[in-house]
């Protein structure tokens, strides 16, 4: 089950229990554990208006600052070019 997708579009659902074999319940609850119905037509269809925040990797703090060092040295533009190419693999959706 896409966990994003129902916390985004199931405000009241607290906990989601997949088929793992563990647990006896399976589904979404709410906070007084009562089963809450979802489509699955809109889980499946929805889309993560922030996905590509998590999929925008970066260089280490430490990576960076070496870039930046390095850029302020040589007179390149490594930093800002390792920079533009993760927000350019992951664009912000419009």
């Amino acid at each position: 089950m896409n966990h994003h997708a129902i916390y985004a579009l199931y405000p009241n659902v607290v906990q989601i229990f997949d088929n793992d074999g563990i647990n006896i319940k399976v589904g979404a609850f709410d906070a007084e554990g009562k089963q809450v119905e979802i489509d699955l037509d809109l889980i499946e269809s929805w889309v993560d208006p922030t996905k590509y925040q998590r999929d925008r990797i970066y260089p280490t703090w430490q990576e960076q600052m070496d870039l930046q060092y390095w850029d302020s040295v040589n007179g390149t533009t490594t930093w800002k070019d390792a920079v533009a190419k993760v927000k350019s693999d992951n664009p912000k959706p419009e």
